[in-house]
């Protein structure tokens, strides 16, 4: 079982960039999936989850408006697409399944996660 990100790098601030998160050996369409993000002395936070069979995600609300999660099934994969990026918008990104993920909280997220990913907001 593996989640694999990636689309990390450095951007320039007002800029954008789309997150990959590739799922093998399990059944993604049966799980929430989700993005967080941390930065080094602060804890991990949600950025953006979508529960299976949900027809819509959900996004924290201080996210909205600038990031975006989609899933494909069918491809096994899920996004996350970011805009308008920021200097504190630098963290490491990870992606997670859960088969329960009930809130969208790292905590509920218990299963499987990517190893991260490094975005770079920097001019």
């Amino acid at each position: 079982v593996t989640l694999v990100e990636s689309g990390g790098g450095t951007v320039q601030p007002g800029g954008s960039l789309r997150l990959s998160c590739a799922a093998s050996g399990f059944a993604m369409e049966r799980y929430a999936v989700g993005w967080f993000r941390q930065t080094p002395g602060k804890e991990r936070e949600a950025i953006a989850c979508w529960r299976s069979l949900e027809r819509e995600p959900y996004t924290i609300e201080r996210m909205r408006g600038r990031f975006t999660i989609t899933r494909e099934d069918a491809k096994s994969t899920f996004y996350l697409q970011m805009s308008n990026l920021r200097p504190d918008d630098t963290a490491v990104y990870y992606c997670a399944a859960d088969w329960g993920g009930h809130y969208c909280s790292p905590g509920d997220y218990r299963d499987f996660w990517g190893q991260g990913t490094q975005v770079t907001v920097s001019p």
